[in-house]
């Protein structure tokens, strides 16, 4: 009757961890959602955004692996046509389009924003986790600039990296740091009231 009973609990607790990942993955591509639509349209045809924070602060929060499935059902509903995107926009041409090589590599600044990094101080952990998360935003940078360049003649990569420079990375970095230590205090709130692990 007790290992009956043991099982049916093990059971009882590993639905109600499933349960709480997909309510958590939901709501982290509702967030995604919602931070996507704050843009500002710029005449390169590639948009002022603050969608770094959003993928950061969700790596950060969930940490790699579930905030890397977050984000990559995120770009799952927008490759299937929902209005996720900035703009409202979805559909595979977000993918393959000037701004596809910033989602594409989206993933990679969540997974390395929420690599957990264990240190008896807790700046040092913080100043490591920013460091990480700032190499997955030069990722998306890179990864960025290379397609766009692949699609149109009026500017090289590395016009492209050093427009980004000026017009983007310097905010992006702020923004990474933000979600960083936002994300790290949420967590903890998160682990304390026993919704993550």
């Amino acid at each position: 009757m007790k290992t009956i009973s043991s099982a049916s609990q093990a059971s009882s607790k590993s639905r109600s961890i499933y349960t709480q990942n997909l309510v958590l993955t939901g709501v982290s591509a509702a967030v995604l959602t919602v931070i996507s639509q704050i843009s500002i349209p710029l005449p390169t045809g590639v948009p002022v955004t603050i969608q770094v924070f959003g993928i950061a602060l969700i790596g950060t929060v969930l940490g790699w692996k579930q905030g890397c499935m977050a984000t990559l059902v995120y770009i799952l509903l927008g490759c299937i046509g929902l209005p996720v995107f900035s703009n409202f926009s979805g559909g595979l041409q977000c993918l393959t389009g000037m701004t596809g090589g910033y989602i594409l590599a989206w993933p990679v600044l969540a997974v390395l924003a929420g690599i957990p990094i264990k240190h008896s101080s807790q700046a040092v952990s913080l100043l490591f986790s920013m460091i990480l998360s700032i190499i997955g935003l030069m990722t998306v940078e890179l990864a960025g600039a290379f397609q766009w360049s692949l699609l149109t003649s009026e500017m090289s990569f590395q016009a492209i990296v050093a427009y980004s420079f000026v017009a983007f990375i310097p905010k992006d970095i702020i923004l990474t740091i933000l979600a960083v230590l936002t994300g790290s205090k949420i967590r903890k709130a998160l682990v304390k009231a026993g919704s993550l692990k």
